[in-house]
This record gives structure tokens, sequence and C-alpha cells, in this order.
């Protein structure tokens, strides 16, 4: 089949491998037939590499129709239509039934200390096969899927399998109360579902903040209320200008939807780039003890957010040694929420807003649809931001 392969930083292509085939009774194997590029497929990209091994196979935002099941996958047959959460977990553990599949006391990925396994991501989430490409290896199949129906396209239902659950879960720990305010840092696909679900969630006023004018305009044409990032000196322009519509005391909630690849920090940029070029068997070690984050957004979240408020945090760290401004959060006495989406704790909550009505804007939410065969041109275009891109689905 074809797949897309990690070879390197910057350096992704299609490649013929070999096709997934039932390993376990609770595997089963699917016919990818729409797969998302997402950010965090980015820092696979850029920053993360150290963790990768060439020929590793990307994505975790697939969907498609059940080709064969194993014996201990009792609800689920060839011709299912579903999509497949990025996280594997089981659904029977402590963790699962407490509503935290990516902490899977099955699954998780106990030797690099880590929760629950990845599709398509790096060594520490198990280095599973991702699911851009033609067909999907899916273990724990008796939990994962999530059956939808003949009928719509594709787009309905495939951010299911990310985008909606993790932007779901960042407006959930925001818990802005009933006619609140919450600032979204970030309008990538994360940021911009965000905003849209904590508007359908009842916020007041929703403040969005990014320097993509693409990423700006779709989000005030939800009602946003939106600030381009390049019209302030600095981040302190910023909070000040977002304080001012919120009596001087800033919103209620923000929700860092940039995570570890925001600009400036210029000396952790230095850093990360430092350990991506090493070998990996020095960078890795290097990257696992002492790795640094560009935080510049989630300063600006601590800064921002009211006293008393709550940061929650949906973009992707991975540093291991970022220094932390615990004088301010405790004295602000904020709330700090984080993590991976626990996708299947808030599918059920998802799924009746994937109507025909469409509240949530899915069915023209992506900006591009190609074949899988242009995913390095996908990639790239994604990183840089060029042609208005803001969420990329490939079709094998």
């Amino acid at each position: 089949m074809r797949a897309v392969t990690w070879q390197g930083k910057r350096d992704v292509r299609v490649e013929e491998v070999p096709d997934p085939r039932i390993e376990e009774p609770t595997d089963a194997v699917i016919r990818v037939t729409s797969t998302g590029l997402c950010g965090s497929d980015l820092h696979l990209y850029e920053v993360l590499t150290p963790f990768m091994t060439p020929g590793d196979i990307l994505g975790h935002e697939a969907m498609g129709i059940v080709e064969e099941v194993g014996a201990g996958v009792p609800d689920l047959q060839a011709g299912d239509r579903v999509v497949v959460p990025f996280q594997i977990a089981c659904g029977n553990c402590w963790m699962c039934l407490t509503g935290l599949p990516t902490q899977c006391e099955t699954t998780q990925v106990s030797s690099e200390g880590m929760g629950a396994p990845l599709f398509g991501y790096t060594r520490l989430y198990g280095a599973v096969p991702g699911g851009q490409a033609e067909y999907l290896r899916v273990p724990q199949a008796q939990f994962g899927p999530i059956k939808v129906p003949e009928g719509p396209a594709d787009d309905r239902f495939v951010y299911l399998s990310d985008v909606l659950p993790t932007a779901w879960q960042a407006v959930a720990y925001a818990d802005v109360p009933e006619g609140g305010s919450i600032a979204v840092l970030g309008l990538g696909p994360i940021g911009d579902m965000a905003c849209r679900i904590a508007r359908l969630r009842g916020a007041d006023r929703v403040f969005g903040v990014d320097l993509v004018p693409e990423r700006l305009r779709r989000a005030q044409e939800r009602g946003v209320e939106t600030f381009d990032l390049r019209s302030f000196d600095d981040e302190k322009e910023l909070v000040t200008a977002i304080r001012d519509r919120t009596d001087g005391r800033g919103p209620d909630a923000v929700i860092d939807a940039v995570g570890t690849e925001a600009h400036g920090s210029g000396v952790a940029r230095l850093v990360q780039n430092t350990a991506a070029l090493l070998p990996r068997k020095i960078g890795g070690p290097l990257a696992e003890r002492f790795s640094v984050d560009r935080l510049a957004a989630l300063y600006t979240a601590i800064d921002l957010v009211r006293r008393g408020g709550t940061v929650s945090v949906s973009g992707v760290y991975g540093g291991m040694a970022d220094p932390m401004p615990l004088l301010t959060m405790f004295d602000k006495q904020i709330q700090l929420r984080m993590g991976q989406a626990n996708v299947r704790r808030w599918s059920d909550e998802n799924i009746p807003y994937l109507t025909d009505d469409d509240p949530l804007g899915v069915d023209d939410f992506a900006t591009h649809r190609l074949p899988l065969s242009d995913a390095p041109m996908a990639y790239d275009m994604f990183q840089h931001k060029r042609d208005g891109a803001v969420k990329v689905l490939m079709k094998p």
C-alpha cells in the first residue's frame, strides 16, 4: 500500500509499504477514505525529530471502511463506516472507565513513561503506524472506532478523530462561566474549532488571536473578536488590548492552542533545532532530559487570564526543562489544565452536533482536499501557512 513516511526533518515521502494485517484478536483493519493533516504532525516535521525513525508512517486523523476484524471485536463487521480516535485505549481499565483513555493502563507506553499510544507519532507514544495511508491496522478495535452513518461526506465525521474532541476538551477544561469570556491563542484547526464550541456552549465573548489573515477572517466570520498579533509591538500590548474589553480584568479563561512552535523564543528555537540536527542516539536522550519549548503563547496566556481564571492547554508541548512563572501563577490563583484529548470521553457529546444544520461548520471546515500523493507538498504548505491553509484533508 501507499503511505506517508517520515524520512527526516522536513522530509516526508509517499512510499510503498507492507499492507497491515490482523495481529491480535482485538485488531481491525480499515480502508482509509479520508485522513487529516494536523498541527501536531508539524511537530514531527520540525521539532520532535529526535524521537522519530526513518520510515515511520505518519497521521492520526483517519476514517474509513472496515475491511477485516479480529475475533475479539464483536461490535464491528466488514463494511462498517468508522472514525478512528487518535489514541489507542482498551475501554475497560480504571483509567478508561474514569474518562481518561489517554492514560489507558492496558496500552500505556510504560517503557517510555508515557500514556496511551498514539497513531503515527513518535517512539515515546509507541511508534504505531499511522493513518496517512491506504489501510490502517487499528489495535483495541473493540473500543476505539466510532461508527458513523452512511450518507454525508467524510468531512461531516472525520474531525471526531481529533479536532472536535481536542477542541471540546479544551473548552470543557477552560470551564467558562455562563455568559463569561474566553480568549483563544492560535486559530489553527483546534483554536478555530474551540472558538466555535465556546460560543455554542454559552460563552458571551470569544477573543481569537493569530497572525495569519485567513485564520483571523474565518474566526471573525463566526462572531469571534479577533486580534492580529502583527498589529502589536509585543505581547504586553496585546494583553492590554484584550483586558480593555473585559473591564480591565482579562478573560475568564484562555486556551493555548499554539504549543511548542510559538513565534518568538529565539533561544528555545535554537535549542530545538540543534537537537533535531544531532544524530538520533545523541539527540534523543538530550531532548528527553534537557528539551525546552518556545513558551511565548503559554506565558501570554498566564499573563492574560484574569485572576482566579483558568488556562487550558491543548497545544502540544514536549519540554522537560521549561521555566515556568510559578510566582505569577500562584499569586494570580490560576487553574491550569492540559493533556491529550480523551476522544471517546467526548464523542457521544460531539456527535449530536454533526447534523445537516451543521452548527459547528464541519462540512466546509477544510480549506484543502488533496490526494495522498500530494502529502509532501501539503506538509510544506501547511508548515509555511501558504495558500490560506488552515485544515488539509487527504484521500488515498
